[in-house]
């Protein structure tokens, strides 16, 4: 199966996680600037999921041109990562009106972590299926700033309990490493092109 279907289903996904999180914005009542302050923390946890998921679907996009073919392995592995990804509204929502609370701070840096992995698992098995020589695998390396998110996570989870905004600190420094696109696969589609 071509990886069409596949693409097009991640981007309603994506499309509708985006929707139900704006919808989570409340408009101030007031028309002065001082009215935004009560509703700061929600409009930055808003923007830092936004960011979030703005990467995974631009490294989605990229993942799926450098793949031939789709096997229900994938499928599956790219609904695992779906999966997680649809729990940021919640967890976004949930850590923004409790003002950072730790339980909630330390809730959002699992579900980064789920979805980090949900995404390593979804590499590793089409460079399973295409082959070790395939141009994802090439394109991939040693992928450093894949190593380092989940142990930033890993890291981000347990610092909530101590200072949620450590933790917070941590998770915008994980997305910041991911904001300049990845040219890694573009370099190899380009080449392939040729």
């Amino acid at each position: 199966m071509k990886t069409s279907r596949l693409e097009a289903f991640s981007d309603g996904v994506l499309a509708i996680i985006i929707t139900i999180m704006v919808l989570e914005l409340k408009v101030p009542h007031a028309v002065d600037l001082a009215a935004l302050k009560p509703v700061l923390p929600v409009l930055l946890s808003y923007v830092l999921s936004f960011i979030y998921l703005g990467i995974y679907w631009n490294n989605h996009h990229h993942l799926f041109q450098a793949t031939d073919q789709v096997s229900g392995g994938i499928l599956w592995a790219n609904l695992h990562l779906l999966f997680w990804l649809s729990l940021f509204p919640f967890t976004t929502a949930w850590m923004s009106e409790n003002h950072l609370a730790t339980i909630p701070t330390a809730i959002y840096g699992f579900v980064l972590l789920m979805a980090t992995i949900a995404y390593y698992v979804l590499q590793r098995i089409i460079i399973a299926k295409e082959g070790r020589e395939s141009l994802l695998a090439q394109a991939i390396g040693k992928d450093w700033k894949g190593k380092l998110s989940p142990l930033l996570y890993l890291a981000a989870v347990p610092l909530a309990f101590v200072s949620p905004w450590i933790a917070s600190a941590l998770y915008v420094f994980a997305a910041l490493l991911w904001l300049i696109p990845d040219p890694r696969i573009e370099r190899k589609l380009e080449k392939r092109e040729q």
